[in-house]
């Protein structure tokens, strides 16, 4: 929690810690301190907390981005009557203090919990599924314009906005295009922020396609619920994929026919979905150690996959 702790701090709150770990005891303060802050990494979480602490700052908060990240809280900020701007797609700017204007808003489906079900169907050839009422914000549907360049048939329709958050209707078919470009098959830079939760998926996906894929300046995989990098690879090479690891990311080799294995989720809810899809076209049983920690994000994903899937 340091990367979040030093800047609120450098606000003017007062945070106890147990060596930079939660649990957290804030101690508020009636007036911060506006801050010019870079981000060490790009994080929309901390980006967010320097935002919402800078509506009770006295005068201009800005923060500088190494690489865009996602930007929900600038859009509902606008959406709610408080002007955010941002330049140049990395210098966000918020003006305080400053009052949110309350109103009505319906909260589309998760991209990233859609994420799991459109690689399934793309991964298993008849399939045909729909997906009705989902988030496109450019910032974390970047996913299935990367899906597309591999070979996935993906269309998006009635697209809508409210409070500037886009939403749609996601169709795909099963199969994937081996005729499709090669030139996306690397994963780097300034998309890594974008795709920064469907990598341990894209990754399993990307055992299945001609060429394989590499990921790579995605060090801060190593930092989340799990150090997903090393959990990726290991469970890809327990269902027999070839990967190589990386400081920074992965290489995944493929096609390969993936067996049954017994996976360790180690309690990261990402990991046991992407490696729950991974088992869908593995020949052979899998069985997904800590599989329960998919409730984190979404409690209902098994059995809403079990009725999806088709045996």
């Amino acid at each position: 929690m340091r990367r979040i702790i030093e800047p609120l701090e450098l606000m003017g709150a007062k945070i106890e810690s147990t060596d930079g770990r939660a649990p957290l005891k804030i101690h508020g303060s009636a007036k911060l301190t506006p801050i010019n802050y870079k981000l060490p990494v790009a994080s929309a979480q901390v980006k967010s907390a320097i935002l919402f602490a800078g509506l009770n700052g006295a005068g201009r908060t800005t923060v500088i981005e190494t690489s865009p990240s996602r930007d929900h809280t600038e859009r509902l900020f606008n959406g709610f009557g408080v002007p955010v701007k941002t330049h140049d797609d990395l210098c966000v700017v918020i003006d305080g203090p400053a009052r949110l204007s309350g109103g009505t808003i319906t909260i589309p489906g998760d991209v990233s919990s859609a994420a799991y079900f459109v690689a399934a169907a793309m991964l298993l050839p008849s399939s045909d599924l729909m997906i009705e009422r989902v988030g496109l914000n450019p910032t974390r549907a970047a996913f299935l314009d990367v899906l597309r360049s591999w070979g996935a048939e993906i269309s998006v329709t009635d697209v809508k906005s409210e409070r500037n958050e886009p939403s749609g209707t996601i169709h795909v078919r099963g199969g994937i295009n081996r005729n499709a470009s090669e030139t996306e098959r690397t994963l780097s830079r300034a998309l890594i922020p974008a795709l920064i939760d469907e990598l341990p998926l894209l990754a399993v996906v990307g055992s299945q396609i001609d060429g394989g894929i590499q990921i790579r300046d995605a060090a801060e995989l190593r930092h989340k619920e799990s150090d997903r990098l090393a959990t990726t690879a290991m469970n890809l090479r327990a269902m027999g994929a070839d990967v190589e690891e990386f400081a920074d990311g992965l290489a995944v080799s493929g096609p390969t026919r993936l067996h049954g294995a017994l996976i360790d989720s180690h309690s990261d809810h990402r990991i046991a979905m992407a490696f729950s899809i991974a088992a869908l076209v593995a020949e052979g049983e899998t069985q997904i150690a800590g599989s329960e920690c998919v409730a984190i994000s979404f409690p209902e994903f098994y059995a809403l996959l079990d009725s999806l899937a088709v045996r």
